[in-house]
């Protein structure tokens, strides 16, 4: 069985070495002791949540604290091919269902949208709200899935910002379900590209309840994106970028 993962400071998991007690305290200590309930003997895996892990014994529990025997660090290789989720904001929470099923399938970050048709909206105070809230959605869903690496959540974009962020991607692939060409294929194209000497990024670009309009897609074109088509059916906001992701690890090698 996998281990459990918590994560703690970046500063303190890189300067633990093997042999040395790793104290796992706050939120994390406690959940460990007091939650899961934790006992002396268990092995358990801690991370800064950019790759770092430690692994090692249970050597106490106190009042919200774990007492770790360190016997590995490591740290786990970044992936040639890194995949952002751009999520427009949803209703009913179908966007925080997508962001959490893409975290567990390994996305390397997420990027909230303002949609022309988005009926959710991220105005004033609750733009950086929001996004912490994702934030935290996300950093559950690493601890869940064992991830090392948590994803970055972005600050919320609307059109204009997210052309300019596409122009800066080397890949954007707009889900629509009008798009000539199969996610597949293009997936196929990107894995057999020479790769270069820095990881290459591949966006999905998911729309609203209401789909992306027109005016978008032209916009987003312009910047350097392209419009794939998922499958013969329509899904929702919740589950086309997870499907998309699966589709992606597989076809580029990530799996």
């Amino acid at each position: 069985m996998t281990r459990p993962l918590f994560f703690a400071p970046a500063a303190d998991v890189q300067a633990a070495r093997p042999g040395a007690v790793f104290v796992l305290g706050g939120d994390e200590g406690r959940h460990a002791a007091t939650v899961r309930r934790l006992t002396v003997g268990e092995r358990i895996d801690i991370s800064d949540g950019d790759g770092a892990r430690l692994g090692g014994v249970i050597a106490a529990v106190g009042a919200g604290t774990v007492e770790l025997v360190i016997e590995t660090t490591e740290r786990d290789p970044s992936p040639r091919h890194r995949l952002v989720l751009v999520q427009a904001l949803a209703k009913g929470g179908r966007d925080e269902q997508a962001v959490e099923a893409a975290t567990e399938l390994g996305v390397d970050a997420v990027v909230p949208w303002h949609a022309e048709r988005s009926i959710v909206r991220w105005r004033g105070d609750k733009a950086e709200k929001g996004r912490q809230k994702w934030a935290t959605l996300v950093g559950a869903a690493s601890k869940q899935s064992r991830r090392s690496f948590v994803p970055d959540v972005h600050p919320v974009l609307d059109t204009a910002g997210l052309a300019v962020w596409a122009a800066s991607i080397d890949h954007v692939l707009v889900l629509h379900e009008d798009a000539d060409l199969a996610l597949a294929g293009r997936a196929v194209a990107i894995g057999a590209e020479p790769a270069g000497g820095g990881p290459v990024t591949t966006a999905v670009v998911v729309g609203p309840e209401g789909g992306i309009s027109d005016t978008e897609v032209a916009r987003l074109a312009a910047a350097g994106a392209g419009t794939v088509r998922l499958g013969p059916h329509v899904l929702r906001s919740s589950s086309a970028g997870p499907a998309a992701l699966v589709l992606l690890n597989q076809l580029l090698g990530r799996w």
